[in-house]
């Protein structure tokens, strides 16, 4: 197996280790401190090193594998599962129900334990933080079904922004689409996606919120995706979407 590249200018050894793709980056820094990666044949002890293309590191006495090709899938997340790699509680995780022959990937964002819909996962850090930059763009939208009296006018006043709690909130497009009795579906459309932002925001307007799925991250949709189903984005989509220079 080749070793992993890096560019000539160099980078930090925990992102290397990162991007070939054997473990998180904060658990690359974790290894270091454990005594198990060594660089050009000594151990290290601190992760503060930038390493380039002629130097040599191991993990466990095994060379990096070689950096794979950036890929993104589309993902179905059920309720019921979180957003994260390993639980101390024991709680049943996404990453545990994948395919196992998808390799190692992680989510560009997150959903939380109760909330569905779409996810996207990728085998690439600097993938993912690029989609998760607020300067990207990117709406999320979201269908949600709540319970309590829907007040359209401040729905559109979420257009303006919102402070709830001492944070604030961007702008976000809201439209009452159905309602029966005390339970109605909202379509929301927001491009920040702070943690728990469409539950305390319309918690704020006095709803509670009993359903949530995201249908649409960007131009990635939830389509006919099933619970649980993955699906690749095409190479040349990926292209079309995110412009030269993003991926490599």
């Amino acid at each position: 197996m080749t070793e992993a590249p890096s560019p000539a200018k160099g980078e930090r050894i925990a992102k290397v280790i990162a991007h070939a793709g054997l473990c998180s980056r904060r658990t690359a820094e974790q290894w270091i401190a454990d005594g198990r990666v060594t660089l050009n044949g000594k151990a290290l002890s601190s992760p503060a090193v930038t390493v380039g293309e002629t130097d040599r590191i191991t993990v466990d006495g095994k060379p990096l594998p070689g950096r794979p090709e950036a890929k993104l899938w589309r993902y179905h997340k059920p309720p019921g599962l979180l957003t994260t790699h390993r639980d101390p509680e024991g709680r049943p995780t996404l990453f545990d129900r994948l395919p196992e022959d998808l390799g190692r990937v992680i989510s560009v964002g997150r959903l939380d334990f109760t909330s569905e819909g779409l996810l996207l996962l990728t085998n690439d850090g600097d993938l993912a933080r690029h989609l998760e930059l607020p300067a990207t763009g990117w709406a999320r939208r979201y269908r949600v079904r709540v319970y309590g009296l829907v007040d359209e006018p401040a729905l559109e006043r979420l257009e303006q922004g919102v402070t709830v709690d001492g944070v604030r909130y961007a702008p976000i497009t809201a439209h009452l689409d159905s309602g029966k009795g005390p339970n109605s579906w909202l379509t929301l459309t927001l491009r920040e996606g702070k943690n728990r932002e469409v539950r305390k925001v319309l918690e704020h307007l006095g709803l509670t919120v009993n359903r949530l799925i995201r249908t649409s991250y960007g131009p990635f949709q939830l389509g006919t995706l099933k619970r649980g189903e993955v699906a690749p984005v095409p190479r040349k989509v990926l292209r079309e979407q995110l412009g030269k220079g993003v991926l490599r």
